[in-house]
């Protein structure tokens, strides 16, 4: 059986319920008598990277976003021909996330960040356990409460500073834990 339509019927019951199908869902939805049939199906879509199985042998998507073409490049300046011409294609997974184990994402509330291009209601991917730089933004647990700023360390001193002027930095006085580093942004225009 060609893997196209499987992974078709998995993608879709992932994206209606956000979650993977169990094997005898997968049977159901590919009209296999047997869970064994959906079992062989299922390794090959983990041989060929679209599923994986995390630590206690549970189905987890590894690559089942549809990768979207590379059309070619625009010119954000001055006006210039245009070039396109199919030059690759693109999983938004393996764009956006730098590790699936430990990414998460947020919705953003507030405007503190509105000068680094982070809106309200767009949606940042951390990554946990990532240790911060100076300039990455964080988002940080800061004496009982939740932020999202730039990180900023000078000698034994972080602060957190935002990117709108209308906002103070802050400087942690009893407690300060980074949940992670913002490694993508989701802006939607629609």
């Amino acid at each position: 059986m060609p893997l196209q339509q499987p992974l078709d019927k998995i993608r879709k019951f992932y994206r209606q319920r956000k979650r993977l199908p169990s094997y005898r869902e997968i049977a159901e939805l590919l009209n296999f008598k047997s869970v064994n049939a959906a079992w062989r199906v299922v390794k090959k879509l983990i041989e060929a990277g679209y599923l994986d199985k995390d630590n206690q042998g549970k189905l987890i998507p590894k690559k089942l976003t549809h990768e979207l073409k590379v059309l070619g490049t625009v010119e954000a300046g001055m006006p210039t021909l245009a070039n396109q011409e199919e030059m690759d294609t693109v999983s938004l997974d393996e764009y956006l996330l730098t590790n699936p184990t430990k990414n998460y994402m947020l919705r953003v509330i507030g405007r503190s960040m509105i000068d680094a291009g982070i809106s309200p209601n767009d949606l940042v991917i951390v990554e946990s356990e990532r240790e911060p730089r100076n300039g990455d933004i964080v988002v940080a647990d800061v004496d009982g409460g939740w932020t999202m700023k730039y990180y900023q360390k000078r000698n034994r001193e972080i602060i957190l500073i935002p990117a709108n002027k209308d906002y103070p930095n802050i400087y942690p006085k009893h407690e300060l834990r980074i949940g992670g580093v913002v490694v993508s942004l989701i802006k939607k225009y629609y």
